[in-house]
């Protein structure tokens, strides 16, 4: 049961971020609802998506937990190591320095390093399901974003050095938090002592 929730989450929210992509049909989405309309259906429908993610992830572990192939220990160690870079890039795309620019887009590459560490791991079908999904979205997004038209958003200035040594300290702590309360507390699984 929890794996069919979790890829019903998967599904209403990759199928929102997935209509993004689609530039045309969300113009005339937004003509049509107007953009705070859409603005808020767009988080409701990703939020209930996650919701379901994570309650049908937190299901299938507690209770539906199917095996796949057994990781070696490393796996596990070469994870831990893979995330700091991961989360990292994912504050360097609010703190535009030097990272930002040479990634071009290090909020997907944090989401590509951080799915592809946790498949290392991961030796479940729902782990493989959740963040090949993720994986699989964060490349999609990104071939998808070579090939609009459109320029997105205003630009938003990049600073300099002073906001990669920002991101990176914002990143540590970040990563500290998410390894010592967030992961064993929320996920249930400790990351030191694996």
């Amino acid at each position: 049961m929890g794996l069919l929730v979790m890829i019903l989450g998967l599904v209403l929210f990759f199928a929102t971020h997935v209509f993004t992509t689609k530039r045309d049909a969300r113009a005339q989405a937004i003509a049509k609802l107007g953009e705070g309309t859409y603005k808020i259906l767009y988080a409701l429908v990703s939020f209930a998506g996650l919701a379901l993610i994570i309650w049908g992830f937190a299901h299938y572990r507690s209770s539906g937990w199917i095996d796949v192939w057994y990781p070696p220990k490393a796996m596990k160690h070469i994870t831990i190591a893979l995330m700091l870079p991961a989360v990292i890039m994912v504050v360097a795309s609010y703190l535009r320095g030097r990272i930002y620019a040479t990634l071009k887009h290090p909020m997907l590459a944090g989401i590509k390093l951080w799915a592809a560490a946790h498949l290392l791991a991961n030796g479940d079908l729902g782990s493989m399901i959740l963040f090949g999904s993720f994986l699989g979205w964060a490349v999609y997004d990104r071939i998808s974003l070579k090939h609009r038209t459109d320029a997105g958003g205003p630009p938003i200035p990049v600073g300099g050095v002073t906001n990669d040594l920002i991101a990176v300290a914002v990143g540590i702590v970040a990563y500290l938090a998410l390894a010592f309360a967030f992961h064993p507390v929320v996920i249930g699984v400790p990351v030191i002592g694996v």
